[in-house]
């Protein structure tokens, strides 16, 4: 059959094209700049070492099952910490590795980032997390979210690695089966090559958020209001 018109989705005459063509400038310009003040007001940011940052990672399956089954934008965490005068995360994508800071945050989706600074972090605490970091680097990343330290996820690296330096347990480990893993359930059956483990307990970036040990830094009104407490004991 011949096509007797042309669709008008898109303007037809120069003028509107080139009205068009100025909007989208505008509007990948102001993504653009907006992008650009998120990490320069995340560098500009005063820094602590022991600070925990928050980001969202680019779009795929594994990150969206994350945000999805925590119902949180959050899908990555580290560690902030200097070496050499330099400020790297200590995060777990991979295997544990320290990161560059300014690279992590372009990294994330967005650049969007929020950081939390634990209550109370003296200088013994802070050298006793920077072995502990240094101790788990290298470990592989571990997929299926599992308890134990021979894979390590992201946020189960910091609490473990608070837990043992400081002796702080930053958030409360939670059931697979009590987040929403009912969207994500072929996704999580594929990961583990049988069912879903429901019994399963883990700890997850979004509960980090809500510890009362931490403190938000960056933005000062966090992005998820920080409601839970630590678990007692």
């Amino acid at each position: 059959m011949r096509m007797t018109s042309r669709l008008k989705i898109f303007p037809q005459s120069v003028a509107a094209r080139v009205r068009l063509g100025a909007l989208l400038l505008i509007l990948i310009a102001a993504g653009t700049v907006a992008r650009v003040d998120r990490v320069a007001q995340a560098l500009a940011t005063a820094k602590h070492e022991g600070d925990v940052v928050f980001q969202s990672l680019p779009r795929g399956p594994l990150v969206d099952a994350i945000e999805g089954v925590t119902r949180s934008p959050w899908s990555h965490c580290g560690i902030l910490m200097q070496r050499d005068g330099k400020w790297y995360v200590v995060e777990a994508l991979g295997d544990v590795c320290w990161t560059p800071y300014f690279q992590w945050i372009v990294r994330g989706r967005g650049s969007r980032v929020e950081v939390y600074r634990p209550a109370s972090l003296n200088a013994e605490g802070t050298e006793a997390l920077r072995r502990e970091l240094i101790s788990l680097t290298g470990r592989p990343y571990d997929f299926r979210y599992a308890p134990g330290d021979d894979e390590i996820y992201c946020s189960e690296l910091v609490y473990l690695a608070y837990e043992r330096a400081t002796g702080l347990r930053l958030a409360e480990w939670e059931r697979l089966g009590d987040l929403n893993w009912g969207p994500h359930e072929s996704f999580i059956r594929e990961m583990e090559a049988g069912p879903a483990p429901l019994d399963r307990r883990m700890i997850t970036p979004v509960a980090l958020t809500r510890s009362r040990c931490l403190v938000p830094v960056l933005p000062r009104t966090p992005l998820l209001p920080s409601t839970a407490s630590i678990p007692p004991g």
